[in-house]
């Protein structure tokens, strides 16, 4: 028996929750109230609300049924030293920090639940620790307030390694994660990540026009936009050798084709359903709620089109908007544009 499943073969494993974002504090929250040895490590403010509020989780629509549950906290790394599993829940452009935090103090002896969009991650956390497992988020969440998280729908939550090793570690955490949320342990975590990371594609878009801040003043062009940034998506995605991965709810392939061909008076009312479901993006969070400059961009659109360049796939809605992001989020302070302006500097590209 090799160490590492010696570390997990015990009934009630210790698990520390890094980072207390959306994804932190649902799957946390979540878990919290089925499992008596959870903490969360974090400082400040988010931990003292914690500490003295607990956390209320709504799903969207139902925010009067919030559940609240009380959680630990604990606010130096040193306590995380004896925990079997550390779930690290920052995003991905302060995961190298963390990532060495952890190393320097805990060492290499527990398994890290990585939750973060994107591949990037696998990069950053293979240079630091042996035991990783890579978990990819089937939903949405948002912070409300402090100490209170929505979410679209309850996980699911998938689980794999790069080269399918750890499988009975895997399915051992996972039977713990599914106590609160679903848990689904997989071999082809690369066509799971690489099928998200389409879908977190909108996360730029929406962002750009401010969904959810200012009205979108023509959802023929959002529509426009946002249909052909996922078309592209699949087809740079199938060019680099990956399959679809059904996740949750997320739109399959086909309808993200049928989307971008089809008339619109055909495709409005489904896209409607879909853009009145809609949630704030992490992205937005990020940029527009909190006014910040560091995002997802480069790890999710940058990543996409640089993966078109790879494999010789035309990508110019993805690259127009990419582009156009990244000029605009770097900005002293960001303003949402309208959709009919973002529109305007796109187009001019598609015939290039």
């Amino acid at each position: 028996m090799i160490k590492g499943r010696m570390l997990i073969m015990k009934k009630d494993m210790k698990i520390v929750i890094f980072g207390a974002g959306a994804i932190g504090q649902s799957v946390g929250g979540w878990l919290a109230g089925v499992h008596e040895n959870l903490y969360f490590l974090d400082r400040g403010e988010v931990a003292k609300t914690m500490k003295e509020k607990g956390i209320t989780h709504f799903q969207q629509g139902k925010e009067n049924e919030g559940v609240h549950v009380s959680v630990k906290v604990i606010s130096d790394i040193k306590d995380a030293r004896d925990a079997d599993v550390i779930a690290i829940g920052v995003k991905t452009f302060s995961l190298e920090g963390v990532a060495k935090m952890i190393k320097d103090t805990v060492g290499d002896r527990p398994f890290i639940v990585a939750m973060q969009n994107g591949v990037e991650n696998q990069v950053i956390l293979s240079k630091y620790f042996s035991k990783v497992i890579y978990c990819v988020i089937g939903y949405n969440a948002w912070i409300e307030k402090p100490g209170v998280v929505g979410y679209q729908k309850k996980g699911p939550l998938i689980f794999g390694t790069r080269n399918n090793e750890l499988m009975d570690e895997m399915k051992e955490i996972a039977a713990v994660f599914n106590r609160g949320v679903e848990t689904v342990v997989v071999d082809h975590l690369q066509d799971a990540a690489h099928s998200k990371v389409i879908i977190n594609l909108t996360n730029s878009l929406t962002t750009l026009v401010g969904l959810g801040f200012k009205e979108i003043s023509d959802y023929g062009y959002f529509q426009k936009l946002l249909s052909n940034l996922l078309y592209e998506g699949v087809q740079i995605v199938k060019a680099a050798g990956y399959h679809e991965c059904k996740i949750g709810g997320m739109p399959p392939w086909l309808l993200i084709k049928l989307s971008a061909m089809l008339p619109q008076w055909i495709t409005r009312p489904l896209f409607m359903k879909n853009v009145r479901k809609m949630v704030m993006s992490s992205m937005a969070q990020d940029i527009i709620q909190r006014g910040g400059h560091d995002s997802e961009l480069e790890t999710i659109n940058g990543y996409i089109v640089g993966l078109a360049d790879k494999h010789g796939v035309k990508a110019p809605y993805n690259r127009a908007i990419y582009e156009l992001c990244k000029r605009e989020f770097a900005g002293e302070s960001f303003t949402p544009r309208d959709v009919k302006d973002v529109w305007k500097e796109v187009q001019p590209r598609l015939d290039g």
